[in-house]
């Protein structure tokens, strides 16, 4: 059963370049989007998701409130929060909740640790 990532943010541009590098990393992977926090609450509480990018920035919540109401429901499931606005606070926000932090502009080569360490938890996860 394929992997199913949700990629958060408010901006389709944001979107399609995120699930570029994505398939570049992991072609195999499904990519779901969601333009904003509400749609991926609804997104979630219909379908299967494995692993969550959340862009920081977004209108009526920001990447870690979503990420701290994903963890809530989904304990394990690997999430990175996506931003170009690197603050200290901000990583150890997302820290906090476990929650990887990816800087933008989103690439393969950023996306890459992330990729490998969500993979490795889907595995052993499974096992």
């Amino acid at each position: 059963m394929p992997v199913t990532v949700m990629i958060v943010d408010d901006s389709k541009l944001a979107r399609i370049v995120a699930g570029k590098a994505l398939a570049e990393l992991q072609p195999d992977w499904v990519r779901i989007e969601a333009g904003s926090a509400a749609q991926a609450l609804d997104i979630v509480a219909g379908q299967t998701i494995d692993v969550a990018l959340i862009d920081y920035n977004m209108v009526e919540m920001d990447g870690l409130q979503l990420a701290g109401r994903l963890r809530e429901l989904f304990p394990v499931m690997p999430m990175a929060i996506i931003t170009a606005n690197i603050q200290d606070e901000i990583i150890a926000g997302a820290r906090a909740i476990s929650t990887t932090f990816v800087p933008k502009p989103v690439n393969a080569d950023g996306l890459r640790g992330f990729v490998s360490g969500a993979a490795l938890r889907l595995r052993a996860a499974k096992s």
